[in-house]
């Protein structure tokens, strides 16, 4: 799951002179101004991007997904009066919200 949106990350570097993003092995590098050798990008301002910008969209359809099993295993559950749907959903939308987790 991405974390960030490339645009993010684009408009950062735009804004602070860094230059040929790219993306290797789920870290964001690129050439930081002045330099001739790409960096990573730091760490405190990826998280500093992402608590301005909220959800990314990739994570927004995980979410939506989640809620969307969540109600619909409401509902089986109700209707089989069955737990099982229930169980399931819970063990979906635990790999989902495990997958929220930045590294």
């Amino acid at each position: 799951m991405k974390h960030f949106s490339d645009d993010w990350i684009k408009e950062w570097c735009h804004d602070n002179g860094w230059t040929d993003l790219f993306l290797e092995r789920c870290d964001y590098w690129a050439f930081p101004p002045h330099g001739v050798i790409p960096l990573p990008i730091p760490k405190e301002t990826l998280i500093q991007i992402k608590a301005e910008k909220g959800f990314s969209p990739e994570e927004r359809v995980w979410l939506g997904m989640a809620i969307g099993i969540s109600i619909i295993a409401i509902f089986f559950t109700y209707l089989l009066n069955c737990p099982m749907p229930l169980v399931f959903a819970f063990a979906f939308c635990s790999i989902v919200v495990a997958n929220f987790e930045l590294d």
